[in-house]
């Protein structure tokens, strides 16, 4: 009889392991959120999220590393997403397993594992002083993109592998070509994991500070074009919390940076349910 209900007491087990550790995820979750919020909140108003910086961040506000995160993230994204695609779509509808197919995955993993700070160093040789872009908006996307290029590919492959072989066959069937096939039957299907990949990107370009200070710089201003410096929100907090120049700015800007994270993560996943309900 022991023996009977011996699985069953495991998966109970087992159960209750995996729901105590979700739980202790959460705790510390709440507990990171919690402490931000209750050192930050208190700065951010208005003011602090429209006035430029003054006095090297001891006073004034972050609008300016408002502007720079959001049009670096926007820039890295926007030119890694098409090439991200387009190799995890030569990988898995026109090519076939191979010596090369292989050692472009490896490629990629590789990338995936690099740390931040070498993305960082690559970029100041490169397009800093080699290109002579000079520390600048474009700088900082070239990198991060470089930086996020793994883990479009990856997520975008596994997204079109999903798709069943049926929409292929009945395209084909149809008529279609195999772009046709791959633009109107493949892609619709795979977008929402094609689009998990690309949030995940955002809030790794939102909230990188390595790369991006040794390439973007770290400008006070306003960029007016691509090639200024400029102050992302990560970057701001870092120099406020190493230098000891105000921590109460440091928090807010914490504050700021982390419910941007939080608010684009809901935004994204908000959408990508909806297609999924709409197209199932």
């Amino acid at each position: 009889m022991l023996k009977l209900h011996q699985p069953l007491l495991v998966d109970k087990a087992v159960k209750v392991l995996f729901w105590a550790l979700t739980f202790f995820t959460l705790i510390i979750l709440f507990f990171i959120l919690g402490f931000l919020l209750k050192k930050g909140l208190p700065v951010v108003s208005w003011e602090f999220l429209t006035q430029p910086i003054r006095d090297m961040g001891k006073s004034g506000g972050i609008f300016p590393s408002i502007i720079g995160t959001i049009y670096l993230t926007l820039l890295g994204v926007v030119l890694a997403t098409p090439l991200g695609v387009g190799t995890a779509i030569y990988l898995v509808e026109y090519t076939r397993e191979s010596r090369m197919t292989r050692a472009i995955r490896f490629g990629a993993d590789c990338l995936a594992g690099i740390p931040s700070i070498i993305f960082g160093m690559f970029g100041f040789v490169f397009f800093v002083i080699t290109l002579k872009m000079g520390w600048s908006l474009i700088s900082g996307a070239l990198t991060i993109a470089f930086m996020v290029l793994p883990t479009i590919i990856r997520t975008a492959e596994e997204a079109l592998k999903s798709v069943p072989q049926g929409y292929r066959e009945v395209s084909f069937s149809l008529g279609s070509g195999k772009w046709q096939t791959v633009l109107h039957a493949v892609l619709p299907r795979a977008l929402p994991g094609i689009l998990t990949g690309v949030v995940l990107s955002i809030g790794r370009c939102v909230g990188e500070t390595a790369a991006v200070i040794f390439t973007a710089g770290s400008a006070l201003g306003l960029p007016l074009s691509i090639f200024d410096s400029t102050r992302t929100l990560s970057v701001h907090f870092y120099i406020l919390a190493r230098e000891g120049i105000s921590m109460e700015n440091a928090y807010g800007t914490a504050v700021v940076l982390v419910l941007s994270i939080l608010l684009i993560n809901i935004f994204a996943y908000t959408l990508m349910n909806r297609y999924i309900s709409k197209n199932s």
